[in-house]
């Protein structure tokens, strides 16, 4: 089987871009093949390079709207396809699920698409969030199937009327498992709080911070790991609330050793799909607290392996963080919980062996064996 993956960003590494990558190694390691095509060049690139995917960098293909940008990547894009000559195409996220529809159009490429989060939910504004609608619902039937990473997106797409409901999948997110040593000791005093999140929308650090601020009475570091463009603002508002002296920017890095080195968990954001984080913190063994937005509750299920808080609510936010400062083992608890959820619920085993039955099913192109991934056969790209 052959699968073109579209993606737009290459400078920065979110969720979509780790979920195309871990999707392409695990295609090329059982002997399928993955092209990812990107906007540009950049970090993303760099990693695709390292693991030894191919990927092909689009000049005009760009995240904001311009029409005639957006006409020439259509054009580019579609160059891109006929040369990769895929049994299918992959598209994640809005812009590029919309240039890959809109190139594969009138072709007989099945294009399936992954938003990560839809554009059509609480994150634009009322203007932009019509815009998008009405280019959601146009390009959904050229769709072949669309795969929404929670049930939170697939009602809100069944709400704003986003193509047939029979079109619609949902598979959650997964994650490729880490060694023992990697796991986290939720008991470890003092309570080290990570969060690992770019400083950039929809993410929140000031409501974090502001409910960290209440609880300097009681010992606890926090690791902010990310950059992002957002990144001096938050330095001062760190030190706008005295908190610098405990409150520890670790830059871009890998999220597992920060995690190890962890107690707890926090996500404070305005919006989410299914945020991958939440579920690398669970495999580590962390309890979670996070904002009760998109697909969050579908993880963290409230006082069994964490706490939800609503959004932009920093006393809510703070009481959850402040009942696991104080007890080390309801954090180890949650903790147990969460990696137990973690095995039952969210391995990368589970996505990928739902993710590659869509792919069969939509290009009639049926694998060999059954797809049927296990550690020794496929080790996660850390």
């Amino acid at each position: 089987m052959n699968i073109a993956f579209v993606i737009t960003r290459a400078d920065a590494i979110g969720g979509a871009t780790v979920h195309v990558r871990d999707l392409s190694a695990a295609l090329i390691s059982r002997g399928h093949r993955a092209t990812v095509v990107v906007a540009g060049t950049g970090a993303v690139t760099q990693e695709l390079a390292a693991a030894g995917i191919p990927f092909v960098s689009l000049r005009h293909l760009r995240r904001n709207v311009n029409p005639l940008r957006d006409l020439l990547a259509v054009r580019e894009m579609a160059g891109a396809i006929r040369r990769i000559q895929p049994d299918a195409v992959s598209a994640h996220t809005a812009k590029a699920g919309c240039i890959a529809r809109l190139a594969c159009a009138g072709s007989k490429i099945p294009v399936l698409y992954t938003p990560h989060g839809w554009t059509i939910g609480d994150r634009l504004s009322r203007v932009q969030g019509f815009v998008y609608r009405q280019i959601e619902r146009h390009t959904a039937p050229l769709s072949a199937a669309i795969i929404n990473v929670s049930e939170y997106e697939r009602r809100l797409a069944s709400q704003h009327r986003i193509g047939r409901s029979e079109l619609h999948r949902m598979i959650h997110n997964g994650m490729p498992d880490i060694l023992p040593a990697q796991h986290a000791n939720p008991r470890g005093e003092p309570c080290r709080i990570v969060m690992v999140a770019r400083f950039e929308e929809p993410k929140d650090h000031p409501t974090l911070l502001e409910a960290l601020a209440g609880l300097r009475h009681l010992p606890w570091q926090l690791d902010l790991v990310g950059d992002g463009p957002r990144e001096m603002a938050i330095r001062k508002l760190t030190e706008s609330l005295g908190l610098a002296g405990r409150v520890h920017f670790r830059g871009a890095m890998p999220a597992a050793p920060a995690l190890a080195q962890a107690q707890v968990f926090v996500l404070s954001s305005r919006s989410e799909g299914f945020p991958r984080s939440i579920l690398e913190a669970m495999r580590a063994g962390l309890p979670v607290v996070a904002s009760d937005v998109g697909g969050v509750a579908e993880a963290v299920r409230h006082g069994r392996n964490g706490f939800v808080a609503p959004r932009q609510s920093a006393e809510p936010l703070r009481n959850a963080l402040e009942a696991l400062i104080r007890d080390p083992f309801r954090r180890a608890a949650f903790g147990a919980e969460a990696r137990r959820d973690y095995q039952e619920k969210f391995t990368f085993g589970r996505m990928f062996a739902e993710t590659f039955a869509i792919y069969e099913q939509v290009t009639g192109v049926p694998a060999t064996a059954r797809v049927q991934l296990r550690r020794e056969q496929w080790q996660p790209l850390r």
